[in-house]
């Protein structure tokens, strides 16, 4: 039987998005993962959103720590974005090859991205399996370093020139 949900699922397979790794430090522990479920909603005051899988351990460390930093990746980085994503067995961690950098709260950053956004967690709205995180973007730092990593359908795709 079809559900909603999977219904929802398949019409979202055709919207086109970036994708981007959301990531976190709470004490010495650190985590990230790739989402593609990331917007933003507020440029005064600068607020963005995340959802996040309350079976993730990136959901459970931004509770813990009320801090989250988003790292928008480039066409270049699609290893990376599968290390994050699962789809690469986690062997000794997601973050052992690549190289961070922190900007305000800690968290970390995937070098080589076209965008890094530091935010605070002002607001939290939890769902059954989900939660939305509402984070106030205190730290910004850009670069161009060529196209992003978009996604549609599944699949990884470049942007027609």
């Amino acid at each position: 039987m079809t559900t909603h949900g999977d219904l929802l699922r398949q019409a979202m397979r055709r919207w086109t998005t970036g994708v981007c790794v959301v990531t976190c430090r709470a004490g010495d522990q650190q985590h990230g993962m790739t989402v593609n479920s990331f917007t933003s909603v507020s440029l005064e005051p600068p607020m963005v959103t995340v959802t996040l899988a309350h079976k993730t351990r990136t959901y459970h460390l931004v509770s813990q720590s009320g801090v989250f930093g988003v790292t928008i990746l480039n066409q270049r980085q699609r290893e990376i974005a599968d290390i994050f994503s699962g789809k690469v067995p986690e062997q000794a961690g997601r973050f052992e090859k690549v190289e961070t950098f922190v900007l305000s709260t800690g968290a970390p950053f995937l070098s080589g991205g076209l965008a890094f956004l530091d935010c605070l967690v002002r607001h939290i709205f939890p769902m059954t399996s989900s939660t939305l995180f509402v984070g106030e973007v205190i730290a910004v730092q850009y670069a161009d370093l060529g196209e992003p990593l978009v996604y549609h359908n599944r699949l990884y795709q470049r942007l027609a020139p």
